[in-house]
């Protein structure tokens, strides 16, 4: 799988596809660190920028997804041996790819944005937070991905829509059933993100799992 894997990323790099994502990606950092967060800010700033990078993220990982024609992928699924293996390897890939873009997002606040750097614990809560973003990205790109979405404009509009709704829906007392964005970005804000963080992280992952176990289901009749 580690040479698919390799293939699909060598792929996404030489295409057009990658600088969407990351033009995004630097367009949303100038937006945050214009000016430098204030002293005890760190948290609040890392927690917004994890809640709405996951578009982004979203972004890169059905761009990644969307690189190879059918052909190419049936051609991949012939070479690896088993359909699944297309499958996983098209996953990790778009995971690191969106692994990249989160530690850049952690790591360019420290370098320039922060008025101080953060606690250690503060930095760790921000990378928690950035990883439960890229999880949901990921899955999220996926389902809006070509092989489950052949229509471009019909994809961008559920990738987007998609995003809209969980952002929406959390904002409302009904936000258990939907990924949580406000209520950690609310928590990053307010210093309680160690007392919210359980069910923040259980709520994210659950839905998370639900979006790639559909993802997996529909790809077995959508090479």
């Amino acid at each position: 799988m580690i040479p698919l894997v390799r293939f699909k990323l060598a792929a996404y790099a030489r295409s057009h596809r990658l600088f969407q994502p990351v033009i995004g990606l630097f367009a949303m950092m100038i937006i945050f660190y214009s000016s430098r967060v204030p002293v005890g800010s760190e948290l609040s700033s890392y927690g917004d920028s994890a809640g709405l990078l996951i578009l982004v993220f979203a972004w890169g990982a059905r761009g990644l997804l969307d690189t190879e024609p059918p052909t190419q992928r049936l051609i991949s699924m012939t070479a690896a041996g088993r359909p699944g293996r297309e499958v996983g390897a098209g996953l990790l890939a778009a995971l690191i790819v969106n692994l990249g873009m989160a530690a850049f997002a952690v790591a360019l606040p420290l370098l320039y944005g922060f008025s101080a750097l953060p606690t250690a614990g503060d930095l760790f809560r921000g990378i928690g937070l950035h990883l439960l973003g890229l999880c949901v990205g990921t899955a999220l790109g996926a389902l809006t991905s070509r092989p489950i979405l052949p229509s471009p404009t019909t994809s961008l509009v559920a990738l987007v829509g998609g995003y809209t709704a969980m952002l929406l829906i959390s904002l409302t007392p009904v936000s258990a059933f939907t990924v949580p964005i406000m209520p950690w970005m609310r928590a990053a804000n307010t210093g309680r993100v160690d007392q919210a963080l359980p069910g923040i992280a259980a709520a994210t992952l659950l839905w998370t799992a639900a979006g790639i176990i559909a993802y997996l289901r529909l790809r077995r009749t959508r090479p």
